[in-house]
């Protein structure tokens, strides 16, 4: 499911790649349907990258630090009264109250008809009276929970530095090291580059192209290429190695692309960033090799990126290559050579994501000439690209990867150089976020379960997961009885559909068996070295897996994370315990508020598992096709109409800047699935029962507020522009305005008519789950 973006979680490139730096809780190229939050950015666990595709409920929700309440029984406790660490007032974070049953009804606008902008109706207020705090690009109502699970954690540690230091235990003591060596920034630039020496120095001295090769394939190191183990999406019973590829700086290929004055203005400072990292590393003319390196990336997302929307279909990006073919296709690269150093030989095959189509799966995929159009080489492509240049700038554009990628653990005009492009250009925030809070971060990305094994301990009640429990068994029968009713799916296709509906697998709270990193040691003085060790105890966890039996037990997310999602090989639903508080959830709350906002969660992240990609995998998690011709046929065609939908909805630039609608269908197609599967548990929780009107409000208003009211958010222009190119999931007043619009119990509970901005005749709207 989605924060603000429910549905599919990608990096920036195609596949995982072999950057150590990045912990077993950070994301790295994967094919993941989530829920989209605000701000989320690094709770993805690396060992789900590849070809994993779970879905997401919101990948970029916004944090948010609350207070220093640490009462269990409490869960919303704190949120009130969330502010920066300073205590300064005039720095503090937004807060939202949410009544005595779960919605604060001063904040409706009864200036704006819900018909014409339902969004604006229950959000309008709320951002009129806190405009964006300098730190973040959007906030909102997730950025809201997770900026409280933040100072959650931050109480966690408080703790344990308050402790006699030979009291702590081993686990404890390592917490503490991550924590505080990232937080010592005069050591972190007293020491200057020192620390980052041995590894630059690693990278001149490979001279020739196998050489940098076998660098590229050490733990800690950025890799064009890359690979790791994930189950493999044809047979969900093994692990397999996927293979794929990166490179590029900006965050899509459309960036190089850009020949507008603002497209123009982002690359041209990004060359200024890369001359100031190969500068800082020495280069005697860091100005010729930016361009050089740039000139690279440029031919990268030219010639072999494909296009962030035909990525999403999963029956391009599976392709079976045998270690033979792979070395054919290789080229001058020792692809082979790379793969056994990361101990991926021993995978039964290898799994490439893209790969352009033969003549035969164009037909048999019926893909038209402005789909090929945005196909690129794909990985053929890369190998025959860096056979092409000169090892002089892959050596460049490793040093300026591994600087960039550390940038926030060496000395500070490289932390300030990073914000600057990727923070003030790219998303338009004013100011870095504090530095405390990404020291929280930075501890989860290297020990996050062992912080998660604490932060359940103090902060989530077992009655909340035994009301999860009963939310997810009515959303189960309630999309078994819209499978029942579907008129356009035939019986056989139905039976297919409730297998899968049987089989999902759900998952609240926390995993039973949470990590305990064994053999990871953490230096309390040097934050560089912690990341080099994580990526290497990383890379050995997940090589480990091959010819291992699946494990069941393994999350692509932490405790403490303010997300959810859906993984199709798997075919489970996960909710992390954080994300089990308000908007979301309480058990204060009315229950129409449950099931219109933590319902509608659930239900999106079991709508991933029948959106237009997940259906395609069956009961089992295997990639198939379990649908009759016709029955695809019926459903691709509702799928058309919600991109019909979303591609009209234009916010930006007069109208000419619009919504993707291809690229954030999954996601769509789960918000609309959610809402609609929720309301129908609704009523089932409810029947036979009296539902009151509160404050005015019958139970079916209340329940369509509350979904609004999850989706409370705001955000700078850059932001806005930068997610519409890249974000598979819609902006958070389409997730809103977009979906009701389709219900038809929304235009009853509101009275919305035809002349309201939102409505549409009954014959146009879209339900399909």
């Amino acid at each position: 499911m989605n924060g603000p973006e429910l549905g599919r979680f990608s990096t920036n490139d195609h596949v995982s790649l072999t950057k150590g730096n990045l912990s077993r809780a950070r994301a790295l190229g994967t094919v993941i349907r989530m829920t989209y939050f605000p701000g989320t950015p690094d709770m993805i666990r690396k060992t789900a990258l590849l070809g994993a595709s779970l879905a997401a409920l919101c990948l970029a929700a916004p944090a948010i630090a609350a207070g220093a309440d640490t009462d269990a029984d409490r869960p919303a406790a704190g949120i009130a009264r969330l502010q920066d660490d300073s205590g300064d007032a005039a720095s503090a974070t937004p807060t939202m109250s949410f009544g005595t049953w779960g919605v604060d009804t001063t904040m409706l606008d009864q200036d704006i008809d819900p018909g014409d902008d339902f969004f604006a109706y229950v959000n309008q207020r709320w951002l009129d009276a806190n405009p964006l705090p300098p730190e973040y690009s959007r906030f909102g109502a997730f950025t809201l929970l997770s900026e409280k699970s933040t100072t959650d954690v931050k109480a966690l540690l408080d703790d344990l530095a308050a402790k006699d230091p030979a009291t702590l235990s081993n686990d404890e003591r390592r917490i503490l090291s991550a924590y505080q060596a990232y937080l010592d920034t005069d050591a972190i630039d007293a020491a200057g580059l020192a620390p980052a020496r041995p590894y630059l120095d690693a990278i001149v001295g490979a001279t020739t192209l196998d050489q940098l090769a076998q660098l590229w394939a050490k733990p800690g190191y950025a890799s064009p290429i890359g690979g790791a183990v994930s189950v493999d999406a044809k047979e969900p019973d093994r692990y397999v190695a996927y293979v794929g590829f990166g490179g590029l700086g900006l965050p899509d290929r459309d960036y190089y692309l850009d020949t507008s004055e603002k497209g123009r203005e982002i690359q041209a400072k990004y060359k200024d960033y890369l001359a100031f990292l190969l500068g800082e590393a020495g280069y005697q003319d860091p100005r010729a090799a930016a361009e050089a390196v740039y000139a690279f990336e440029d031919r990268i997302a030219r010639t072999v990126a494909w296009d962030r929307a035909v990525r999403r279909n999963r029956d391009l990006t599976y392709n079976r290559v045998s270690s033979e073919e792979m070395a054919a296709m290789a080229g001058k690269v020792p692809v082979l050579e790379m793969l056994s150093a990361i101990g991926l030989d021993k995978s039964p095959t290898y799994v490439v994501s893209l790969m352009p189509p033969t003549p035969e799966e164009v037909k048999a995929l019926g893909l038209d000439a402005a789909t090929l159009a945005k196909i690129g080489k794909g990985l053929p492509g890369m190998f025959e690209l860096l056979g092409e240049t000169p090892v002089a700038t892959l050596q460049a554009w490793t040093i300026k990867e591994f600087l960039s990628d550390n940038a926030a653990v060496l000395p500070s005009r490289f932390d300030e150089a990073s914000f600057d492009f990727y923070g003030k250009t790219l998303r338009g925030t004013p100011e870095q976020r504090p530095r405390w809070k990404r020291a929280i971060g930075e501890a989860e990305g290297l020990l996050g379960e062992l912080i998660g094994k604490e932060y359940v301990a103090r902060y989530f009640p077992p009655e909340n997961k035994e009301a999860m429990d009963k939310l997810v068994a009515n959303l189960r029968v309630a999309l078994g009885q819209s499978i029942d009713e579907i008129d356009w799916m035939s019986e056989e296709t139905k039976k297919q559909a409730h297998a899968k509906l049987d089989s999902f697998d759900p998952k609240i709270g926390y995993r039973p068996n949470l990590e305990t990193y064994d053999g990871l040691a953490i230096d309390a003085d040097d934050p560089i070295a912690n990341r080099m060790a994580s990526a290497k105890w990383e890379q050995a966890d997940n090589v480990a897996k091959l010819g291992q039996p699946i494990d069941r037990t393994e999350w692509g997310m932490l405790p403490q994370t303010v997300n959810a999602y859906y993984n199709s090989v798997k075919n489970e639903i996960v909710f992390p315990a954080a994300i089990l508080q308000q908007p979301f959830f309480a058990l204060t709350n009315d229950v129409a508020v449950n099931y219109g906002a933590i319902g509608a969660v659930i239900g999106h992240e079991m709508g991933h598992g029948f959106d237009d990609q997940g259906s395609k995998s069956d009961a089992t998690g295997a990639l198939r096709n379990w649908w009759t011709d016709a029955d695809r046929k019926a459903f691709d065609k509702l799928g058309d109409a919600v991109v019909a939908q979303y591609n009209a909805f234009c916010p930006l630039d007069e109208g000419k800047t619009c919504v993707n609608g291809r690229l954030t269908l999954g996601e769509n197609i789960g918000d609309l699935g959610g809402l609609s599967m929720a309301y129908r548990a609704y009523k089932i929780a409810t029947q036979g029962k009296d539902v009151p009107v509160i404050d005015g409000l019958s139970g079916d208003q209340r329940f369509f507020i509350a979904w609004a009211q999850v989706w409370r958010s705001a955000q700078r222009e850059e932001n806005y522009r930068t997610r519409l190119r890249t974000d598979p999931h819609s902006p958070e007043e389409y997730r809103v305005n977009g979906v009701v619009r389709n219900l038809d119990e929304w235009y009853k509970a509101f009275n919305v008519k035809p002349g309201d901005a939102l409505y549409i005749p009954p014959e146009k709207r879209v339900r399909i789950w």
